[in-house]
């Protein structure tokens, strides 16, 4: 890619893009509904760090090897048995995760992350941490956004986040943006949502209705919506490091 041109490609699911397509370029994964979320607020919390995990069986035997670890995920929205925490952000509170190593799985989001193994970065967004992330690629020529949908379906909540990333860098390059169709179809549909935005609870609304919104309150999780939707809440980047596998916070 010549430096005076940036790409931004926006991959729906993570199904749609090969590892391969990924490796060298810099990777942002995005599972709004809810595991981006609750991994940025537990490093905002003052988790030392969040260790993903791709099968159950995994985050057990990494949990037995570790110091004072904290086993957090879901399987179906529900907290997995025996664990500490499930995957709703209020859980990760300071008093709970403080210098902790929170060791992590849930259905669809460190899904997306093992995608992206061959990537030269991979940072973790959610609309908790907007601008932290838009900020971090603003140096960044070849950017590649994995949505992680939800059972192989895509989700409204990814698409607005990953338009929002799309727009943002789309207004604040003075090099021309390449772009994919996903990209474009995310950034149109964020543009068509702040039109109508007057704040968070407009967002709150539009993730209500997404099927991850729907889901989480068929479980009785709905207050992770509003969570989820508190744009810029936290000034953090995070970044899972493809050497030790673990995600932390700066």
């Amino acid at each position: 890619m010549p430096v005076n041109v940036r790409s931004v490609s926006v991959h729906l699911l993570p199904d749609l893009v090969e590892p391969q397509q990924l490796a060298g370029k810099t990777a942002v994964v995005i599972d709004v509904l809810r595991a981006t979320t609750t991994i940025v607020t537990a490093l905002d919390s003052g988790a030392r760090e969040v260790l993903p995990c791709l099968e159950i069986a995994d985050a057990r035997a990494k949990a037995a090897a570790a110091e004072n670890p904290l086993l957090g995920g879901e399987r179906s929205g529900l907290k997995i048995e025996g664990f500490q925490l499930g995957n709703s952000p209020a859980e990760y509170d300071a008093r709970t995760v403080r210098d902790r190593s929170v060791i992590f799985t849930t259905t669809n989001g460190t899904r997306a992350m093992m995608r992206c193994k061959l990537a030269k970065r991979v940072l973790v967004a959610a609309f908790v941490n907007l601008s932290a992330v838009c900020r971090e690629l603003a140096s960044e020529h070849e950017i590649e956004i994995v949505c992680a949908g939800t059972d192989g379906h895509v989700t409204r909540e990814d698409t607005l986040l990953a338009g929002a990333i799309v727009d943002d860098l789309s207004r604040a390059t003075d090099l021309p943006l390449k772009t994919n169709d996903q990209a474009d179809i995310a950034a149109d549909a964020w543009r068509s949502a702040i039109g109508q935005m007057t704040g968070s609870s407009i967002l709150s609304q539009a993730l209500r209705a997404s099927r991850g919104g729907r889901n989480l309150i068929e479980i009785g999780h709905e207050n992770d919506i509003d969570l989820a939707a508190q744009i810029d809440k936290f000034d953090l980047v995070a970044e899972l490091d493809l050497q030790t596998w673990r995600i932390t916070g700066r």
